[in-house]
């Protein structure tokens, strides 16, 4: 592992604004960072690291939500993933450079580099833009047994079909989701990452029969099947690529 190379995503350069004692928060982006590892010590490491050194540092730097995730189902198991959300760009930033800074998250990232073996695979690291329709996601929410979560990316083959799709799920999808049981907590867009342009919602279940039980009546629900049939007729088969994969809260998020 390159330490180097780690450290400079914890880096930042600028200074992140102050807010008032009594100003409402609004997370506009959200850093996701992907760690992808083999099914060895790996593992074992991460979740040390993660529990007790990465994010506790974290927590006394910033006040943002930040969920932790290990991953069920999907392209790549095992993996964790990391999503922070930030005020503005400027913040994340901030944050990153004191993290970089912080003996103690120096520390312990020593820690988890020490051995012959790699702490992961690769990380992966992405920013969203969360839409104006994004619920704001509280600081705590602790689940026991912890939640599982899904997250889907739609994939446009433009960002005129973004557009189209950011329409549709503002103009009567999200109702839907909402009367069928499924409730996601993040929509946005990738600014920097792959796979672009794309929408991506992340969406928390108590359980997988749950999660079923709510996109089978989606599915069926004749508000979607009339708003769907209007929009393949003006917009085509969008989105072109769906990508899904499932997470379990890890016991350690503080949203979990």
């Amino acid at each position: 592992m390159n330490r180097r190379r780690f450290a400079s995503v914890l880096a930042g350069m600028t200074a992140a604004p102050a807010f008032a004692a009594d100003e409402p928060r609004k997370t506009n982006f959200y850093q996701l960072q992907s760690f992808k590892y083999k099914n060895t010590t790996q593992g074992q490491r991460m979740t040390e690291w993660l529990g007790k050194g990465y994010l506790p540092r974290l927590a006394k730097l910033h006040s943002g939500p930040v969920i932790a995730l290990n991953a069920s189902i999907g392209p790549h198991v095992p993996e964790a993933l990391v999503i922070t959300g930030f005020a503005s760009l400027d913040e994340l930033a901030s944050v990153r450079a004191k993290l970089a800074a912080d003996d103690e998250a120096k520390a312990a990232l020593e820690k988890l580099e020490s051995g012959t073996e790699a702490p992961f695979d690769t990380l992966e690291t992405s920013i969203l833009e969360a839409y104006e329709f994004s619920p704001e996601i509280p600081a705590e929410d602790k689940h026991n047994p912890t939640r599982y979560f899904e997250m889907r990316t739609y994939h446009a083959p433009s960002s005129m079909h973004l557009k189209a799709l950011h329409d549709r799920f503002a103009g009567g999808e999200i109702n839907v989701f909402h009367k069928v049981g499924i409730h996601p907590i993040l929509y946005g867009s990738t600014m920097i990452g792959a796979n672009m342009p794309n929408l991506v919602y992340l969406i928390p279940f108590e359980t997988l029969a749950a999660r079923e039980k709510a996109w089978n009546a989606f599915g069926t629900d004749p508000d979607w099947i009339k708003l769907n049939r209007e929009f393949v007729a003006k917009w085509g088969s969008v989105p072109t690529t769906i990508d899904m994969a499932i997470y379990r809260g890890a016991g350690y998020s503080p949203v979990s």
